[in-house]
């Protein structure tokens, strides 16, 4: 296992005494910590910046648990998902758990049970590749799929209205975003990841074109 120090923990919850004794308690155990006060601040780090565990609170005003998992489930499905729950709320923590939450832990939040789940859910989800949970972007997203469709680098360009380099600088994104280096291993992860439909194929007219979405095209380093 990775030095544990490396691990960047992301914590959501509304009340900011929460956020401020959890977050003494995590870096007091070598944690690098990110703590957020709503979902919306919360998903948009998780759009480019590297998460290995997700602590939410299940209750808050805004959007409870639930609804985050789903949208972190389609943004960026490889981070597990670590519920904090009240004592009347197991019911709807163990309806978490089944829509892809990794555990949940009890309030009030002790700390040596606290610290030891949060080890081994990571020592769970330890990952061999240092940008694996760096987010796809919308655009890397659709022209996974059509990769995964089939679709060569010259097909993908025709769909999407952009040039056949433009494409290949894309997938050089994905292959190293998701720690691969061929198409064999692309189509294994993003099977094990769940991240583009492995089934359905859709037709072209059902993508909208690249030239909707403006985004900044630059080689990995």
């Amino acid at each position: 296992m990775a030095n544990i120090v490396e691990k960047h923990i992301f914590f959501l919850d509304d009340e900011p005494t929460v956020r401020e004794v959890v977050r003494e308690t995590l870096e007091d155990s070598n944690f690098k910590v990110s703590c957020f006060g709503n979902p919306i601040e919360c998903l948009a780090w998780l759009r480019s910046k590297k998460c290995d565990l997700l602590i939410i609170d299940l209750k808050m005003p805004e959007k409870d648990g639930i609804e985050l998992l789903m949208d972190v489930q389609h943004l960026a499905p490889w981070v597990p998902v670590l519920m904090i729950t009240g004592y009347g709320d197991i019911p709807t923590a163990v309806k978490a758990m089944k829509a892809g939450a990794v555990d949940f832990i009890e309030k009030p939040l002790e700390k040596k049970n606290f610290v030891q789940k949060i080890k081994v859910i990571l020592k769970k989800n330890v990952s061999t590749h240092p940008n694996l949970g760096t987010s796809l972007t919308r655009t890397e997203k659709k022209i996974l799929q059509l990769v995964i469709d089939g679709k060569s680098n010259k097909e993908i360009a025709n769909v999407l209205h952009r040039s056949a380099r433009t494409i290949e600088v894309h997938r050089a994104h994905i292959m190293h975003k998701l720690g691969v280096d061929n198409l064999v291993d692309l189509v294994k992860r993003v099977a094990s990841m769940g991240l583009v439909d492995l089934e359905e194929k859709k037709p072209p007219d059902e993508v909208k074109p690249e030239s909707e979405i403006d985004e900044q095209v630059t080689p990995p380093e």
